[in-house]
């Protein structure tokens, strides 16, 4: 009835099985080992999210640090130039015939004098904020 004997299908049956067995294992086998790989790469993501998120909180700090030092300091130039800057005493040099533009010149020498200590003030704080930004690791 069949063209096999019995025995050639139960042969035929267990080569079968055999042959699905190791598929199964090699396919076991590498599942876990990306399984493993996975969870490897999802550690060394939340470690480096941490460490991101440290060197956030650092930045902001010196960020804060270094705002606070400049604020400070721009108050205290603008405060020693809205008082005026005292010229030094030239009494063995003639004086200019005007005093109207002596004034004007005086203040103009003024204001001029106080926006270069600002912008010299603002470069210093940029360099030393990237320099500590730097430092961060």
């Amino acid at each position: 009835m069949f063209p096999l004997s019995t025995f050639a299908y139960v042969k035929i049956g267990l080569a079968a099985i055999f042959l699905f067995g190791i598929f199964f294992a090699g396919w076991h086998t590498r599942d876990r080992d990306f399984a493993a790989y996975k969870a490897e790469i999802k550690a060394e993501a939340e470690k480096q999210e941490a460490k991101v998120e440290s060197i956030q909180q650092k930045h902001e700090l010196v960020k804060k640090g270094i705002q606070d030092e400049y604020d400070a300091k721009l108050s205290l130039l603008r405060q020693y130039y809205a008082n005026g800057v005292r010229q030094p005493s030239t009494s063995n040099l003639p004086g200019l015939s005007s005093t109207a533009s002596i004034a004007n010149a005086n203040t103009a020498y003024s204001i001029l004098a106080g926006q270069c200590s600002q912008t010299t003030l603002m470069l210093t704080e940029l360099q030393k904020f990237i320099n500590e930004t730097y430092a961060i690791k």
